[in-house]
C-alpha cells in the first residue's frame, strides 16, 4: 500500500479523503465543488484513490444501541500457544463471528484485542460459552465492559 510520504497525494487528493472521511455520501459534483475542480478530475482522483487502496470502502455507520446491539466489550485474548498456523486458524475463525466488530493483534500480556457488540450481558455470556469457548486454541479471555462511549470517531487525521 502507498503512503502519504511516497508524494502519491496532493493537497486535492487530501482534500477529497478529508471530506469523506466525514460525508461518504458526497458526490462527485459536491466533492469537486469542495475543492475547487470540474467533476472528471474529481472523478478520476476518486477512481485512483480506490484502485490504490487509499480508499478501502464505503460504509454506513449504525445506531448499535438503536439496533439492540449497544453493550460493548473488549475482550482480550491470550491463546494457549503462538505459532503461525495456530493465529492463522485463529483469526480466520474469528473474521467469521459477526458478532466481533474489530480484532487486533497486540504486545503485552494477550494476543489479540476483539471488541464485541451484543445486546446485553447475558446474550455476552452465552456468547463466551457457545461461540469463543467452542475454539480450542484459546487458553484465556479477559472481558472489559463499556459503562459510556466517550468518543467514537471513524476518521482520523490527514
Amino acid at each position: 500500500m502507498k503512503s502519504i510520504s511516497e508524494g502519491k497525494l496532493d493537497n486535492i487528493d487530501l482534500m477529497i479523503l478529508r471530506n469523506l472521511q466525514q460525508n461518504a455520501r458526497l458526490t462527485t459534483k459536491e466533492l469537486a465543488t469542495i475543492v475547487n475542480l470540474s467533476t472528471t478530475p474529481v472523478f478520476e482522483r476518486l477512481k485512483r484513490l480506490e484502485r490504490d487502496g487509499f480508499i478501502k470502502k464505503y460504509v454506513a455507520i449504525l445506531d448499535a444501541d438503536k439496533l439492540g446491539q449497544g453493550f460493548i466489550v473488549f475482550c482480550c485474548v491470550k491463546l494457549k500457544q503462538m505459532n503461525k498456523e495456530i493465529a492463522t486458524n485463529f483469526v480466520g475463525v474469528i473474521k467469521d463471528i459477526p458478532q466481533v466488530t474489530e480484532c487486533y493483534n497486540v504486545s503485552g500480556e494477550f494476543d489479540y484485542m476483539l471488541k464485541i457488540h451484543a445486546p446485553d450481558m447475558k446474550y455476552y455470556n452465552e456468547f463466551i460459552l457457545n461461540v469463543l469457548g467452542t475454539i480450542d486454541s484459546i487458553g484465556s479471555i479477559q472481558s472489559t465492559f463499556v459503562m459510556n462511549e466517550i468518543k467514537q470517531s471513524y476518521g482520523f487525521a490527514l
